[in-house]
């Protein structure tokens, strides 16, 4: 059997698995001896009151297995595919079009006037020290974009935009933690960006894409019409 809830609880219960088990067979007036499993669906914290509240939406399964879904993608491998995308720039937009061209069979060839996440390091530590700043490859430009080295907040102005699963879902499967899939304000976290952004950049190459750094785009040429 499968119960959907929604609660309101203090951190204490709401963060502490067993804690929260208990809380959820008493609701439920469950005998203990039940098999209780829970599925996180989304959590939100209330901090507009002194005693802060946090909002849960959660499946408990009851004597039955719990269902976990496998995140998966189908990437195609485009190394001999003769269709191809050329994209300017490794930032999320610039990633994420290469990603979804794996999926359709395309092979997105990726220019980038900035160095990959590790070689970027050396160029922010000597912004942050001797005041040297690289015009290619500093916190705005390089692999990863301008959000590579900030906080990781993931957020969106827009409701109107549809669902971003699809999104969340990818930086799950590329290493995000399972949790930004529940949390009302996601957040990676600054030491995971780079790894996540590397890993990225992995699927990619692994799959017949092709990212080429250090390559500027300073002109278009048209010849009969075309680029």
């Amino acid at each position: 059997m499968i119960k959907s809830l929604q609660l309101q609880l203090t951190p204490s219960v709401a963060f502490q698995e067993q804690e929260l088990k208990k809380e959820i067979i008493q609701q439920l007036s469950l005998n203990e001896s039940q098999s209780v499993q829970l599925k996180l669906l989304k959590r939100s914290i209330d901090a507009r009151a002194k005693s802060i509240k946090v909002n849960l939406t959660l499946d408990v399964f009851i004597d039955e297995p719990i269902q976990i879904e496998k995140i998966n993608f189908d990437y195609i491998d485009v190394s001999k595919s003769s269709n191809t995308c050329h994209i300017i720039g490794s930032g999320p937009a610039g990633l994420f079009a290469a990603l979804k061209c794996l999926q359709l069979g395309i092979k997105p060839i990726i220019f980038e006037r900035g160095k990959n996440v590790k070689d970027r390091r050396r160029d922010l530590a000597a912004i942050n020290k001797e005041h040297i700043v690289n015009p290619e490859s500093n916190y705005c430009f390089g692999e990863g974009g301008a959000g590579t080295y900030s906080d990781g907040k993931l957020y969106t102005r827009s409701h109107k935009r549809g669902s971003i699963n699809s999104i969340l879902k990818t930086l799950v499967y590329h290493g995000a933690s399972e949790e930004i899939m529940i949390d009302a304000h996601p957040h990676i976290g600054t030491n995971k960006l780079p790894q996540l952004i590397k890993a990225i950049r992995e699927t990619i190459l692994e799959h017949g894409g092709e990212i080429h750094f250090d390559s500027k785009l300073v002109d278009f040429n048209f010849k009969n019409g075309e680029i």
